[in-house]
This record gives structure tokens, C-alpha cells and sequence, in this order.
């Protein structure tokens, strides 16, 4: 129901935008958020955006991480810019129901990759 794009192979310091998009069947969601995940590792938050707009983000992407929603269009945004090779990850997309304190929708992950 989540559909996540955008990822693929970039080079140090360069930028890449993420999508996600929720299907027809959702129509009012709350917090919206990107996690990722490192090989062999746990799933980590990198930015949330609530239903008002407020912000958060993991001290590693601070001021290189964007994420914004549009929600006529039921889709939010990871602009990611002067990207690491340790930013290279799979990201997943997740949002939550209005209300709900835990993400009720997952989007399937799309892959990072930062290398020269």
C-alpha cells in the first residue's frame, strides 16, 4: 500500500530524492517517516514529518536530509544531498493512521547506494 522510489547508485556528496506513495485505500494519514537499514543491522529512523509539519531527524543526516509531504498527493519526500558512503543503506518508507502511535504501513524498501 506504501510504494517507495527513487533510490540507486550515486556518488560521494551527491543528492538523491525518495518518494513513497500511498495507495487510494489510505486516505488520511498522521506522522509520515524514512528508516533504513544497514546490512546486518537493526532498522534505524532517519526523519519523521507529522500531520502539522514539525520536523525530526537523526543526528547523522542533519543538515543533508530533507523530508516534506504533499498531502493532496499522499506521498512524502527524503531529499537526501551531500550523501556519504555510510548513507548507503535500503530505506524503507512508513506512516502512521491519524491518531495511531505506531506506523501502521510499510513501503517496501529501495536501495541506496553511495560509491565511486
Amino acid at each position: 500500500q506504501l510504494q517507495a522510489s527513487g533510490g540507486g547508485l550515486v556518488q560521494p556528496g551527491g543528492s538523491l530524492r525518495l518518494s513513497c506513495a500511498a495507495s487510494g485505500s489510505i486516505l488520511s494519514l498522521g506522522t509520515m517517516g524514512w528508516y533504513r537499514q544497514f546490512a546486518g543491522k537493526q532498522r534505524e529512523v532517519v526523519a519523521h514529518i507529522t500531520d502539522t509539519g514539525a520536523t525530526n531527524y537523526a543526528d547523522s543526516v542533519k543538515g543533508r536530509f530533507t523530508i516534506s509531504r504533499d498531502n493532496a498527493k499522499n506521498t512524502w519526500y527524503l531529499s537526501m544531498n551531500n550523501l556519504r558512503p555510510e548513507d548507503t543503506a535500503v530505506y524503507y518508507c512508513a506512516a502512521r493512521e491519524i491518531g495511531s502511535t505506531q506506523y501502521d504501513y510499510w513501503g517496501q524498501g529501495t536501495l541506496v547506494t553511495v560509491s565511486s
